[in-house]
């Protein structure tokens, strides 16, 4: 299991972009259907702040996932978020063109997940990150674990975690108290 200690959390200053899954990482895992068969997703407004923290600070966010959705769609538009990536099948084969499109070597990156279908992305960025809730072979291979749990604010641990390594706190939080 990763040493979650807080000076391991200054690894997170390599982080220009931030990838994410999607269901258990921005969700807690659960999906509605409506009566008209469409999705529905719940996200945390925590959360959103965090990815809106990065975007002021420069960090580059961008979301990774094997499913599609309207709801998830909106989320994107409401939130800033330009780099979505859904009904991804396998992830990790999209890393080479997301770091070649966003000119950002692998290294630089960091992805937050939580299932199995996220280990091979994991492996092939700068710092993998499971959520608390995570399936315990993903946990055992992240670098970082948060303690929170998907959904409920594991995303803006990673935020804060981000720009706090790159002593970018103070001022962004500044920003957003206004």
């Amino acid at each position: 299991m990763p040493d979650n200690a807080a000076e391991n959390w200054k690894v997170l200053e390599q982080v220009d972009v931030l990838l994410l899954d999607v269901d258990g990482v921005l969700t807690d895992g659960s999906i509605t259907y409506g009566d008209d068969g469409g999705e529905i997703k719940t996200f945390s407004v925590k959360d959103g702040l965090g990815i809106r923290m990065l975007q002021l600070a420069g960090i580059v966010t961008g979301i990774v996932t094997g499913r599609s959705s309207k709801a998830l769609a909106k989320r994107c538009e409401n939130l800033g978020v330009t780099h979505l990536w859904d009904g991804v099948k396998n992830k990790s084969l999209l890393i080479e063109q997301i770091s070649r499109d966003m000119k950002v070597p692998p290294e630089r990156m960091a992805f937050v997940g939580d299932d199995i279908p996220d280990m091979g992305i994991m492996s092939k960025v700068g710092v993998s990150v499971a959520v608390a809730d995570a399936h315990p072979e993903v946990i055992k291979a992240a670098r970082l674990v948060t303690t929170k749990p998907g959904g409920r604010g594991a995303v803006r641990e990673v935020c804060e975690g981000i720009l706090k390594a790159k002593g970018l706190w103070d001022e962004t939080q500044k920003q957003v108290a206004v």
